[in-house]
């Protein structure tokens, strides 16, 4: 049972929420509030941690409902550069998407917009709802944009969204280590992502460049899509600390292998072995693999298609923290992609991290909080639990001011539209059975879940002009 003094805590928050949507100015709340969280269903303590919202924002004027936008969701009040397609811009000292219109745009988008009917249960609930994926298509559009959300993430039905009255930026996830990996044999399913071996993807083997090129010929169909704003080129790939240990650890005829002898050996002499390795070698040579990654999907993406964003391959390991990881992902991607889990609150001095080392802005692409009151076991995936679906909004409320407050960040993508189903059994193993989604399982929304979310995703460029005229979210010197 929730604390009596949380629950005021919450509805006191929800008080001052609610006064922003008449257009209201807050009475900003003095402290933070503290929403207790787990990591798993079966750690034996929560924890409470500080959580800061809308209702904490001193002097903020919140909009009364939405503001005039673009017809991509962009803000016209501030022209920038107009090239018919989505690029980065930096504006001031703040790094912006531009729209196709010349609209500031930050990509507030939702991930995996696709209707899962993989039991019997979930397709009866599709059917007696929309009757058709048309209809689902123009139903769903429309319920993300009054929520605020202007694009759909990766492992979204891209060609069927497209089809709806009022269209959503939209950014593909085109596999392309995977892919090869399924080809040339080896790879296998890992919760949430593809399994190589020994953790050590295949971008040293001489058909990687030339499959690659071939795999995006398929990009040219889209390349002329105002609504296409980039591409992903792969997600969560394996480029930890150690990949120096585990390419060595290859079979001795693999190509990484061989190539992570002759580097070590040209690097430290030839007796060089693992026992030999530092720190500084593995970071360099991450490096390498990352940079000969990125330069080949790169290469082939700008081929067939010059007029879109290369966005990355969704970083999500101890990469983030990696200047070198940064560095190379710079030279060539248009925004640099994270998966970022673990985090309460993003650290304000990492995000800063990522722009000084890649000198480009980022995109987070997952992230969520499952709730406790869903009655869903919540064990598979690695959001947080909490214990409302008014918890979740208020999390994503917190996550995303957090993001808002760098000047790097562009945008994020939640992680999902759809709770995962326990009756489906043929999912990734990290998507069985939690409440990741703004709608159940069976399609019904969490309304308590969307409302805050609603709330911070309508004020999102006013929030951005207030934090940039000094606009402070916590007391204190600095946010």
């Amino acid at each position: 049972m929730t604390p009596p003094m949380h629950r005021f805590a919450a509805c006191h928050a929800y008080l001052l929420l609610a006064v922003s949507v008449v257009g209201m100015s807050i009475s900003p709340a003095a402290e933070p509030l503290r929403i207790e969280v787990k990591r798993k269903p079966g750690d034996k303590n929560w924890k409470s941690l500080e959580t800061w919202t809308l209702a904490h924002a001193d002097g903020f004027q919140p909009r009364n409902g939405p503001a005039k936008l673009t017809d991509f969701g962009g803000d016209p009040s501030h022209p920038a550069r107009v090239t018919g397609f989505f690029h980065p811009e930096k504006i001031g000292d703040r790094w912006w998407l531009v729209d196709p219109q010349g609209g500031r745009f930050v990509h507030i988008a939702m991930g995996s917009v696709s209707p899962a009917t993989g039991s019997a249960k979930a397709k009866a609930a599709f059917e007696q709802k929309f009757g058709s994926h048309e209809t689902w298509a123009a139903r769903t559009t429309e319920q993300l944009r009054t929520n605020g959300f202007n694009g759909s993430g990766a492992w979204s039905k891209d060609a069927l969204l497209a089809q709806a009255p009022r269209r959503l930026a939209y950014c593909p996830n085109w596999n392309f280590m995977s892919s090869y990996g399924r080809k040339r044999g080896g790879t296998y399913q890992k919760p949430g992502h593809t399994g190589y071996p020994n953790d050590a993807i295949f971008v040293f083997d001489p058909g990687f460049e030339s499959f690659a090129m071939e795999h995006a010929k398929a990009l040219a169909a889209t390349k002329d899509d105002p609504w296409l704003l980039g591409h992903f080129s792969d997600n969560e790939l394996p480029l930890g600390r150690k990949c120096l240990d585990r390419f060595l650890g290859l079979p001795k005829g693999d190509h990484g292998s061989k190539v992570a002898w002759e580097w070590l050996r040209k690097r430290k002499g030839e007796t060089a072995g693992p026992e030999s390795i530092t720190d500084s070698d593995r970071e360099a040579f991450r490096e390498a693999v990352i940079e000969r990654y990125f330069a080949i999907v790169s290469k082939a993406i700008k081929t067939h298609d010059p007029n879109h964003l290369y966005l990355g391959c969704r970083f999500h390991g101890d990469e983030k923290n990696s200047q070198g990881a940064f560095r190379a992902a710079g030279k060539y991607a248009d925004v640099i992609s994270v998966n970022l889990y673990g985090v309460w609150t993003p650290n304000r001095q990492l995000l800063d991290h990522w722009v000084k080392w890649s000198g480009k802005p980022f995109l987070i692409t997952e992230f969520y909080a499952k709730g406790e009151d869903s009655g869903m076991p919540n064990h598979s995936g690695a959001g947080w639990l909490v214990k409302t679906q008014k918890e979740r909004g208020l999390f994503y409320q917190n996550f995303c001011l957090a993001l808002l407050q760098s000047k790097g960040c562009v945008g994020w993508h939640y992680f999902k539209y759809q709770d995962n189903d326990p009756d489906n059994h043929r999912v990734d193993p990290s998507n069985r059975d939690s409440n990741k989604g703004i709608v159940t399982a069976t399609f019904d929304e969490h309304a308590d879940c969307l409302q805050p979310m609603k709330e911070l995703n309508l004020n999102v460029h006013a929030l951005v002009d207030w934090i940039d005229q000094g606009g402070k979210l916590k007391p204190g010197p600095a946010n």
